[in-house]
């Protein structure tokens, strides 16, 4: 079966489309990142009559209406966003939304004598010779801009002159190849094929399909739910550009969206911030009770999964069903209650947590117990209960679709305590507690999601450094402390130690630098000899803990065998076992709490 259509367009044409709204941009690749060096030789290859690739297009399913007629469906721009961006930018004059998410023109310069293009600057404006912006001249009118040119520049070859300015207004006639894939083809065929044509190998994911088809939506609010989407994301990550929307956006600052968005513009807390997918991936799967992304788009085009034809009112419904999950997600009260359960839970700093999915589902669970009014205490457990197993157990590694899928379908047909409990006895039993969990402790990454956990317990018991008697791990995570060695580095390096080796998650502990200084690189037996000494003389130059006692429970809650006290690196493995051990048993007590 032929899944695509090629076909050679004017430029013209193809702006024809753009501007009456064929050809969707949907800003996949948001915003315009290419710099207007990149548009300046982009217009030079198409005067040059230069080939300038294939622009990629996806054809929208027919949508059946309520009257029983077809509406066409449109194209979506899937590849080639920022080459017809350029193009209606340098040619038609159109403003871009550039990196900053600032609107700007960007005018390309033309020197007929010299047939060459350029950046307008201030010079090149001033500089009778160059025609500052070359969307002038192609919408103007031969004669008259060739006339003035001549008038400008007396000495100039006005037979040349006509010659390049007509070559230039030409530009539209010039044609470019689209590639116009089959509206019946899954997302998943349509991805293995822009992948195959592309040469860069640039792999989109579903998140892209979806906010594409968001975006391209102009009947039922899609195109405004995808700025929402957009700027919600980036307002989380910078406050201030709440000004940049209210100064530049003004019909966006009027839509129900964005007074539910504007208490970001006074957070910094930076535990959650979402790129778009996550907050498509959340609103989708809490509201759908779906986890696979090109369910989302089947949906949004109208699809009817039972029938296999595509229904205007499946995609309205499946619009403001969406719309809802955007609101819900962006809701100040759900977000903030959301971190603060993941805090509570002792992740206190984004350096705490490195995944992201598992991150997704929890704000998930959260929305959806909410959602059927599970009490809000109950939440809060089975929320920071769920993330932090997800985290043990790895989860959302890899490819989340599939787990997403069956997991918010087990939630949405049982009480959620029922399934907690049921993968709880099926993977956190006493063998990984006791074996396995200490194994995965064998390892010298130190963002390793079981490390992690270690000192998200230690947070949340409140423990303190290692050697201090005040500052607490809390501390020292979130002002940015090291992480030091128990054994140190340089002196189990002099005792031929490899680096694998004295880089140990079970030798790692927050310990702070003016202590780390002191202990210097000698033998753990020798640096608490020294810091007997000190005790028993009420001396307190390296710590302040004043008795044996308290060393001991310093100790304990850092998960620092007693044993190191009087340990050499003849010890060392021994010493990681016990250790290892140790912070597993201090894992299972702290997720027991939860």
């Amino acid at each position: 079966m032929q899944k695509y259509s090629v076909n050679q367009y004017l430029i013209e044409t193809i702006l024809a489309f753009v501007t009456a709204g064929d050809i969707a941009i949907p800003e996949i690749q948001r915003p315009f990142v290419w710099d207007a060096t990149k548009v300046r030789d982009l217009m030079d290859s198409l005067y040059q009559g230069y080939p300038i690739g294939y622009i990629i297009a996806w054809r929208n399913p027919n949508v059946r209406l309520k009257d029983g007629k077809l509406s066409d469906g449109k194209k979506i721009l899937i590849d080639g966003q920022q080459r017809v961006t350029a193009l209606t930018a340098a040619i038609l004059g159109k403003e871009v939304v550039n990196k900053t998410y600032q609107k700007v023109r960007i005018k390309i310069a033309f020197n007929p004598i010299e047939e060459k293009f350029e950046v307008q600057n201030p010079a090149i404006y001033k500089d009778k010779t160059w025609l500052p912006d070359i969307s002038e001249v192609i919408n103007g009118s031969l004669l008259k801009i060739v006339n003035e040119y001549i008038k400008s520049n007396p000495d100039a070859d006005i037979e040349l002159v006509e010659k390049s300015i007509t070559n230039l207004i030409n530009i539209t006639k010039k044609q470019i190849g689209l590639i116009e894939l089959s509206h019946d083809l899954d997302i998943e065929t349509v991805t293995e094929i822009f992948i195959r044509i592309n040469s860069k190998g640039v792999v989109l994911s579903q998140a892209d399909f979806a906010m594409s088809k968001i975006a391209s939506d102009t009947e039922f609010g899609g195109n405004e739910l995808r700025k929402a989407i957009d700027y919600f994301c980036h307002l989380a990550v910078a406050p201030e550009f709440y000004r940049y929307i209210i100064e530049n956006d003004k019909d966006f600052a009027k839509t129900d969206y964005f007074p539910k968005m504007k208490w970001l513009k006074d957070e910094n807390d930076d535990i959650y911030d979402p790129e778009y997918n996550d907050l498509i991936r959340v609103a989708f799967t809490s509201q759908f009770n779906r986890g696979r992304l090109s369910d989302l788009v089947s949906l949004l085009s109208g699809r009817n999964f039972e029938t296999r034809t595509f229904e205007s009112e499946i995609s309205k419904n499946s619009f403001e069903t969406l719309k809802n999950g955007v609101l819900r997600f962006i809701n100040e009260t759900n977000f903030k209650n959301f971190i603060m359960i993941i805090k509570s839970a002792g992740f206190i700093s984004s350096s705490l947590i490195r995944s992201q999915n598992a991150l997704n589902f929890a704000y998930i669970i959260y929305l959806k117990l909410k959602e059927i009014g599970v009490p809000s205490t109950n939440i809060q457990s089975y929320v920071r209960k769920w993330f932090v197993f997800s985290v043990l157990t790895g989860r959302y590694s890899g490819s989340p679709e599939s787990t997403f899928d069956f997991d918010i379908k087990q939630i949405s047909s049982r009480p959620f305590s029922e399934y907690l409990k049921e993968k709880e006895d099926s993977e956190l039993s006493e063998a990984f507690w006791s074996a396995s969990l200490p194994q995965s402790l064998n390892s010298s990454v130190a963002s390793s999601p079981y490390f992690l956990v270690f000192l998200a317990s230690q947070v949340k018991a409140q423990d303190k450094g290692f050697l201090s008697n005040d500052i607490l791990v809390s501390d020292l995570i979130s002002i940015k402390g090291d992480i030091h060695h128990l054994f140190p580095k340089d002196y189990l390096k002099k005792n031929r130690f490899e680096k694998n080796k004295y880089n140990q998650i079970a030798n790692y502990v927050y310990m702070q630098s003016e202590i780390n200084i002191k202990v210097g690189n000698r033998a753990p037996k020798d640096y608490f000899a020294t810091i007997q000494q000190q005790m028993d003389e009420n001396n307190r130059l390296w710590t302040s803990i004043p008795t044996k006692d308290d060393l001991l429970s310093n100790l304990d809650m850092n998960c620092v065998p007693p044993e190191i006290i009087n340990m050499t690196a003849n010890d060392y493995e021994e010493f990681l076992t016990l250790r290892r051990k140790l912070i597993a048993d201090k894992i299972k007590s702290y997720y027991l709490t939860l």
